[in-house]
């Protein structure tokens, strides 16, 4: 898997992995646990990682949509 999207706003990522899922892209976020922890001051970014194959794809999605990736 490779990382997509980094970011701290949670609506962004539920809007980019609505549109993932939308272009059949399955994402997975990770560090949501750690945003937990963390107490929800949004210090911690989360990722939105895709399989390498869907990579290109989902990277002209974000931009399609003018989403950061906050890489």
């Amino acid at each position: 898997m490779k990382e997509l999207l980094r970011s701290t706003d949670p609506t962004i990522l539920a809007f980019a992995t609505a549109l993932l899922e939308g272009e059949d892209i399955d994402c997975f976020q990770m560090d949501v646990n750690m945003s937990i922890l963390e107490g929800g001051i949004g210090i911690f970014p989360r990722r939105l990682m895709v399989r390498t194959d869907d990579l290109i794809r989902a990277e002209r999605v974000m931009r399609d949509n003018e989403i950061p990736l906050g890489r």
